[in-house]
């Protein structure tokens, strides 16, 4: 019995080894059919989960270009580095080549990504200079790649900053157009899936989900050739008076497109400057009280009625005129005028008498409808209204005040749109500064009207006017003079602001141009020192370049001026240019 038992035992291990060895081999049979059959998905998910992703696509943000095509922004595809902090970490010796290509403290970048060591990816350095990129390609190391992108490229500089703006880093608007066009300009990335290795380098692209759509162009209203010219020239006498601002606006009379917008100071958008004081484009956002160029709607307010014709005679005998206790004075006693010569000479007191012999309403309508006291439309971000109160509200001496420019507050781009209006026989139309934008034109004033002041203002540029700096050679111009004081919180201060708005050639206008200097502190200051002259180059230079044919064959006006560059008699001759009233 105890034989027989002994050689059971191992029979009965042999069975059990046996059982147990196919109850494994079933549960592993199992385990694959669940993993290869039931789990598929799952476990499929997981493998791409580890190894394949999904990246956008850059896409390329449209081209700003001026009317004759050629680039105001561009996009250039750049290279961006980015680090994977665990892997790079992982051999910190390599830290040191890749910030000596980067120009960079090792030891800062070591810090940074231990602050980050918890993350995949952390940008190193945005938009490098392809050289660089190449060098840390050619460094190979691990955890360090580069991913493509686009970088914003301004070939104009700082001559066309105010207008195009600049975008940040992310290729996003901040300001100028680039700002108010932004969704235009910047398009949709793409998006695609790529399989990588397990050292984050992409192996295989497995397909693309969705296309790239680059941003679309902007074409500009901008002459690339006037603008430079603007800027230049406003650049220069600037400097030469010692102006603490400037700026020019230069408008095509038939279409309401501006050809060419300036300001100084300016910035590069290339390497813009948060806290410069030049990024803000003042011909749109600055306003200021503009004096005398007001004189002409004042004018034109008068004759609508038909209080007054350009002959009429007003008496502006001894030169002052007091309103409710305020003295409002010319530059001297013209003693008696006509209303025409209100304009030539700039008369606060002939053109105060006419303000005080028609109802309020009938001023203030006249500037309503050339568009003071509201925004232009042209659509630019930060534009301001400028201020126009309300008829129901002036005194008297205001009502007085407003038909020489003060009282009131405008933007050079509104001076620009207004006597554009007055040059088109009354016919207001939006400005505008995107190439080919329907834009209407609107019946303001009787063209009659229009014209008589059009021509009244010719003559601010003839001999006895205060703008004969604006003569441009073999062309006829009509203009106004403005030499305004500026404001402060104890009065009107002795700092001025110099500004002539004018348009060429005066037998069939084509272009009006709005010049303005802030504050010059060189000596001269009246318009027709600073700013006529100023305007005179702009205009001639934008005549000629335009091909716009001469309208004064004979030259009949002196063109000679001496080596100073001011017209003799000038010195002598100037407006009045008190703060409001005294």
């Amino acid at each position: 019995m105890s034989i027989e038992r002994t050689k059971g035992a191992p029979v009965t291990r042999l069975y059990a080894f046996l059982l147990a060895f196919l109850l494994c081999s079933v549960a592993l049979i199992a385990r694959a059919v669940n993993l290869q059959v039931m789990e598929t998905d799952f476990l499929q998910g997981q493998g791409e989960a580890r190894f394949m992703r999904e990246l956008e696509v850059p896409t390329r943000r449209g081209n700003i270009l001026d009317r004759a095509g050629e680039p105001l922004a561009v996009s250039t595809p750049v290279d961006s580095v980015w680090v994977h902090p665990g892997e790079l970490l992982q051999a910190p010796e390599n830290i040191a080549p890749l910030a000596r290509v980067l120009e960079a403290d090792a030891e800062e970048i070591e810090r940074r990504l231990n602050q980050r060591s918890g993350r995949e990816f952390v940008w190193l350095r945005r938009r490098l200079h392809p050289d660089d990129a190449a060098r840390i390609e050619a460094l190979d190391l691990p955890g360090v790649y580069l991913q493509k992108e686009y970088r914003r490229f301004y070939p104009a500089g700082e001559v066309a900053a105010h207008i195009i703006g600049f975008t940040n880093i992310d290729d996003v608007g901040q300001e100028g157009l680039e700002l108010t066009y932004n969704d235009w300009l910047q398009g949709k990335p793409g998006l695609k899936r790529v399989v990588r290795d397990r050292l984050g380098r992409t192996v295989e692209h497995s397909e693309l989900l969705r296309e790239a759509e680059h941003g679309h162009d902007l074409t500009l209203t901008i002459d690339r050739r006037l603008q430079y010219l603007a800027y230049r020239e406003l650049k220069r006498t600037v400097l030469k008076h010692g102006a603490r601002s400037g700026s020019v606006v230069l408008l095509d009379i038939a279409s309401g497109e501006v050809l060419a917008m300036a300001n100084q100071p300016a910035f590069n958008p290339n390497q813009p400057n948060m806290d410069n004081d030049g990024l803000r484009n003042r011909a749109v956002t600055d306003v200021f009280e503009p004096g005398s160029v007001m004189k002409p709607f004042a004018v034109a307010a008068a004759l609508e009625i038909g209080m007054v014709t350009p002959d009429t005679p007003i008496d502006t005998t001894p030169g002052t005129i007091n309103v409710s206790g305020h003295t409002i004075s010319d530059h001297r006693n013209y003693g008696p005028i006509d209303v025409t010569r209100i304009i030539t000479k700039s008369s606060n007191v002939g053109a105060t008498k006419l303000a005080l012999e028609m109802d309020a309403e009938q001023l203030w309508s006249v500037y309503d409808r050339f568009g003071f006291g509201e925004v232009t439309g042209i659509g630019f971000p930060g534009e301001s209204a400028g201020v126009l109160r309300n008829h129901r509200r002036w005194r008297r001496v205001e009502q007085a005040t407003l038909s020489y420019g003060y009282g009131l507050s405008v933007t050079a781009l509104q001076l620009a749109s207004a006597f554009a209006a007055l040059s088109d026989e009354g016919r207001m139309r939006r400005p505008s500064l995107i190439l080919g934008a329907n834009n209407p034109a609107v019946s303001i004033m009787d063209p009659v009207v229009a014209r008589q002041v059009a021509a009244m203002m010719e003559t601010v540029t003839g001999p006895e006017g205060t703008g004969k700096n604006a003569r441009i050679t073999n062309y006829r111009v009509s203009g106004k003079t403005g030499t305004s004081r500026k404001a402060s919180a104890a009065g009107y201060a002795s700092r001025y602001i110099a500004t002539f708005a004018g348009m060429a050639p005066s037998s069939d206008p084509r272009l009006v141009a709005i010049v303005t200097i802030n504050d010059p502190s060189a000596g001269e200051y009246y318009g027709g020192l600073v700013a006529a002259p100023l305007f005179s180059t702009i205009m001639g230079g934008a005549l000629r370049l335009m091909d716009i044919p001469p309208d004064d064959y004979l030259d009949s006006l002196v063109q000679i001026k001496t080596p100073e560059g001011v017209l003799p008699g000038d010195a002598a001759e100037g407006e009045a240019v008190d703060g409001g009233v005294q």
